[in-house]
């Protein structure tokens, strides 16, 4: 009775709102859980590993990649793609498994029309714009004028809340996270990823 179809879990935010903070305790947490790993033509930042964090690819071998529609979303961001290899993903759901994708509101979007059943869509708020600004800044991986644009992206993405399942304002890192496992717990538990019900409830019916 334990038999399940893995969730792909949507976690999008302006940047500097707390979700990549949030996804590496998610993933801590869970055993059966594991990060989408995206295709990426950016450069790899201090720390990242190739394979680990992203694939890096030249934006050639991208578009090779586009035209053989190997992917469930893709996206062009400050003029690097990003993109999500299907195959990988539809194999560990069929495991059980559960996949996070640390992606933006047109990645979302795509994923939405490619696999609605098996999505959920978690947006997190900042608390405010003036917090928002102070840890874009704290992090220290980012130019001024870096900082500067996504400053000025940010309310363009944050007028996409609407369009996701739930949405949770990261004051509080405690508690954001208690929201999340709540909403992890709950949509594990939804009847149609209960792929054991079928044959247990016919064996039910039928008396055995």
């Amino acid at each position: 009775m334990s038999k399940r179809r893995g969730l792909m879990i949507v976690l999008s935010s302006p940047s500097g709102a707390g979700k990549t903070t949030l996804t590496r305790k998610l993933l801590a947490e869970n055993d059966d859980m594991q990060m989408s790993v995206s295709a990426t033509t950016r450069k790899p930042r201090t720390g990242e590993t190739p394979g680990k964090d992203y694939v890096f690819v030249s934006t050639a071998q991208f578009e090779e990649m586009l035209a053989d529609n190997a992917f469930l979303e893709y996206a062009k961001v400050f003029d690097n793609y990003y993109g999500t290899p299907a195959q990988p993903v539809q194999d560990a759901l069929a495991e059980g498994k559960d996949i996070i994708f640390d992606i933006d509101w047109q990645g979302a979007q795509q994923l939405t029309q490619a696999a609605a059943d098996d999505l959920v869509k978690i947006f997190i708020l900042p608390p405010s714009k003036v917090e928002l600004e102070r840890r874009l800044k704290s992090r220290a991986q980012d130019s001024a004028e870096t900082i500067a644009k996504r400053m000025s992206k940010s309310a363009g993405e944050i007028s996409h809340w609407a369009e996701y399942d739930y949405v949770i304002v990261n004051d509080d890192l405690s508690e954001s996270m208690d929201s999340i496992r709540a909403i992890v717990t709950a949509e594990r538990a939804k009847r149609k990823r209960q792929l054991w019900l079928g044959p247990f409830v016919n064996d039910l019916v039928q008396g055995r």
